[in-house]
């Protein structure tokens, strides 16, 4: 029997534990800070699972071979140092949170100094399709490792490689463009409808584009701003830190961060 540790239990965490408690050879413990709030639906929701809810982070890291944290990118360090409180040596730390490779490597120094692995990992797609087998990228010394146990588990690690960062750097940088364009198809069909000429300006970049179905991606990129624009946001923000960190331009980051988040539905 593996125990797992989930601190955070949003999306990413429920897809997890209910795929690994289904398997039968994973026991599941877990802390979230809305499970302390009075009435708190996501502490029952953790319950009926079949999850061990924990009172605290270290409560539910207390026994486990695997801490994952999955919660915000704005959180991910704070996390990161809190662990270097009680986790041991020999305990693996994964950190799938989507934050910056700067991020990674200071979360990455905290973990580390209480003697266990720090791995971080960059989830390259939506958990809601693949569920545990969505795309992981792992990095640092330890990925390998971390990849040979998780995934025979059931998830879908690829050591990636051996320094922290660059997994996160890959993620980001690529989300500029996905995020990115989902900003400006829908800016751009915004405008269009006003005018009463999306039909045409749609027939116009199939033209020029023949590959890509624009009419279908417009609605598919609609679909993913308003359901998970809050989180899209949050990454884009990670990747406009890390472009500060390079001592780039952030501006265009920041403002695909307030469009996803604009037009989230909440």
């Amino acid at each position: 029997m593996t125990t797992l540790a989930l601190i955070g239990f949003g999306e990413v965490g429920r897809t997890f534990a209910k795929a690994l408690l289904a398997r039968g050879d994973v026991s599941v413990a877990a802390y979230d800070i809305l499970f302390d709030q009075p009435h708190g639906s996501l502490r029952d929701t953790a319950a009926t699972t079949g999850v061990r809810v924990s009172r605290t982070a270290a409560e539910a890291s207390a026994e486990a071979r695997v801490v994952v944290s999955a919660v915000t990118a704005s959180a991910a360090l704070a996390v990161a140092e809190q662990a270097a409180v009680y986790l041991r040596p020999g305990q693996l730390y994964l950190d799938v949170n989507s934050a910056s490779p700067e991020t990674k490597r200071k979360a990455a120094t905290f973990v580390q100094s209480t003697g266990a692995d720090y791995v971080e990992g960059a989830v390259m797609a939506a958990v809601g399709g693949p569920g545990l087998k969505v795309p992981i990228l792992a990095g640092g010394p330890r990925a390998e490792a971390a990849a040979a146990l998780l995934n025979g588990l059931g998830m879908n690690l690829t050591p990636y490689a051996t320094e922290h960062g660059l997994a996160s750097a890959t993620k980001l940088s690529r989300s500029i463009v996905m995020k990115g364009l989902e900003a400006i198809l829908l800016e751009c069909s915004a405008a269009a409808r006003h005018w009463g000429v999306e039909k045409e300006v749609i027939a116009s970049l199939q033209a020029t584009y023949p590959g890509m179905d624009w009419a279908k991606l417009v609605a598919h990129c609609g679909e993913r701003v308003a359901t998970h624009g809050v989180r899209r946001s949050q990454e884009m923000g990670e990747a406009a830190d890390m472009l500060e960190e390079m001592g780039q331009d952030p501006a265009l980051c920041r403002a695909i961060s307030k469009f996803q988040a604009r037009n989230a539905k909440r």
